[in-house]
Formats: structure tokens, sequence, C-alpha cells
């Protein structure tokens, strides 16, 4: 059984298992439409309970935590995490922005994911083209990484 570790650091989130493999789940919207923006990648927005949700859970350890998913959104998208907690405190701005998303794409549940195309406008803020959405898919990574598939590509 692997151990896993979480760092937390500058809107940040690393997931890195003692198979030294490691995703990158961003927090910070700007910083993820940077990077999708240069990267010319879609980011995949992750509405999650991180503190209360099973589905959530579920989905992280049968797809988000196996390699063959680590490969497959190394390749193909920005991870970002938007966290939606219980218990756990989130600073104000990040609050605003994670709301702010979820109302804008309509998240009414959770796990959700969303594809999108985001982009920088004159004013600062970001416009994000929506691609297609998800949720858990039952069957691991090669049925999930299947369904996503078909809408980032």
């Amino acid at each position: 059984m692997k151990k896993l570790f979480f760092i937390v650091c500058f809107g940040i989130i690393s997931l890195i298992s003692n198979a030294q493999e490691e995703l990158t789940w961003h927090t910070d919207m700007n910083v993820a439409t940077e990077l999708s923006v240069t990267e010319k990648k879609p980011v995949l927005l992750f509405f999650t309970g991180s503190d209360w949700c099973g589905w959530c859970t579920k989905l992280q350890n049968e797809v988000f935590k196996k390699e063959e998913f680590i490969k497959w959104a190394k390749e193909n998208v920005i991870l970002v995490e938007l966290d939606f907690p219980k218990r756990k405190q989130l600073d104000d701005a990040t609050k605003t922005q994670n709301y702010g998303i979820q109302k804008a794409l309509k998240v009414s549940g959770y796990p959700t994911i969303w594809f999108v195309n985001p982009e920088f406008k004159e004013d600062g803020s970001i416009n994000l083209k929506a691609l297609g959405s998800t949720g858990y898919v039952a069957g691991g990574p090669s049925k999930w990484i299947e369904v996503a598939d078909g809408i980032v590509k």
C-alpha cells in the first residue's frame, strides 16, 4: 500500500506518493488559468467537500490517486480543486473564488468535475468556456478517463 502525503503551499496542493508520483492540484484559478493558456491545456475543476463528501473521497481513491490517471492528467489538463468543506476553514479569497465559479457553472452536487478553457479578459477577469462535466464514474481510472477524453478531445 502506498503512503500519501499532502503539502499545501501558496495555493497549491501537491499529492505525493512514496513512488515519487506527483500531481499538482491548484487552488488559485489565476495561477491555473496562466498555466492553461501557456500550456494550451483545458482546466479540470474538481468541486469537492473534502471533509464530508464520501463520493468525493471515493473518486479520489479509485481514480485520482491511480497511476493511470496521474499520467493522463499530467499530459492533458491543469488540475484545480474547488473545496467546500464543512469543518475546515478556507481563507476569504478562496471561498469567494470557489463560490463564484460554483455559481457560474451551476454546480449543485459533489463531486462534480467541469472541464473548461479559461482565458483572461482585458479587464483582468477570467472567462471560462465550458467544455462539459462529469462526476464519479464507476470502473476505475480507465472508465473515468474514457468519459473525460470524450469531453476534452
